[in-house]
């Protein structure tokens, strides 16, 4: 059984005549014939009967037709899916991203994006994660592009490196330390520490900065992303090595730079290589390299 076979039943069903149906579907009438009696044959049972010049549908015909139709319109809708999906005008776009750019970089970066006449009709879907499991929906193809840190080891992967900003340390209001205006890494290291969780991107880095600076830190709390971090901080739980993102100031803590130019945080645009883009997705991210936003 193939598809054309069920064009044509459906269509002779629609005409009641096999002529008819032939030069409305631009095929000979015995191709047409042909094709039926092979489906019937491969089905076991009659599908048509002679009425005077037409055909009617038998009784298993007409069983037939009603799942022929819904599976022909369910193709159908499939195909208007996939021209939303893939053509010039239209797209969807899933993109997912770490936490700190969901305040402001991706929402301003996507609507900038869709501002523009050709871009009007892409929609997106968004999804915030860590490092880790974004890299793994990305490569289960749940997202088309990421914004998160950079993997090593993943050569499947293209990353593009967008952001770069300073990592601070950061503590309660009334903390000691709270006065600095910057401070080198080694002195957090009499402090307990409210750290990322390893499996973040962050929490990669800063355990790297840690060991880089010849810290052995007292890590006494983790947490996935920077407001949760800004609680545990104010809370006095302890101080933390961490991004500074607007919604600091939410919290009652200090930030303070760090003195070390290595301690520093980068945002990478990744997308598998060698992988079918369509061609919203493709305008994205070369709008994404080619433009910068703020955090």
């Amino acid at each position: 059984m193939n598809l054309n076979q069920l064009y044509y039943f459906q269509t002779i069903a629609r005409l009641s005549h096999f002529t008819q149906a032939a030069e409305e579907l631009h095929i000979s009438q015995p191709s047409l014939s042909y094709a039926m009696s092979s489906l019937e044959k491969e089905l076991g049972t009659v599908l048509f009967e002679k009425q005077g010049r037409n055909v009617v549908l038998t009784k298993y015909g007409q069983l037939f037709l009603t799942h022929v139709e819904r599976s022909l319109e369910e193709l159908e809708n499939g195909k208007r899916q996939l021209a939303k999906y893939t053509s010039e005008e239209q797209g969807q776009i899933d993109i997912g991203y770490v936490y700190p750019l969901a305040p402001r970089y991706i929402p301003r970066m996507v609507r900038s994006f869709i501002d523009h006449p050709q871009n009007k009709g892409v929609n997106f879907t968004f999804y915030q994660g860590i490092t880790s499991t974004l890299i793994s929906g990305l490569k289960s193809e749940k997202y088309d592009v990421i914004f998160a840190s950079r993997v090593t080891e993943e050569d499947d992967i293209e990353f593009v490196p967008l952001l770069q900003h300073s990592l601070s340390v950061i503590v309660p209001n009334n903390h000691p330390l709270a006065h600095l205006t910057s401070i080198p890494l080694k002195m957090i290291e009499d402090y307990p520490l409210v750290v990322y969780h390893k499996e973040t991107g962050l929490g990669q880095l800063t355990l790297k900065l840690f060991e880089l600076s010849g810290l052995t830190p007292n890590i006494i709390s983790v947490a996935q992303n920077e407001q949760a971090l800004y609680g545990l901080v104010a809370e006095g739980f302890g101080i933390s090595l961490a991004a500074v993102i607007p919604e600091i100031s939410l919290f009652d803590v200090t930030a303070i730079p760090v003195e070390e130019a290595y301690c520093k945080r980068h945002i990478h645009m990744a997308y598998l290589k060698n992988h079918f883009q369509p061609p919203a997705l493709k305008r994205f991210i070369k709008y994404a390299k080619n433009n910068h936003f703020d955090m």
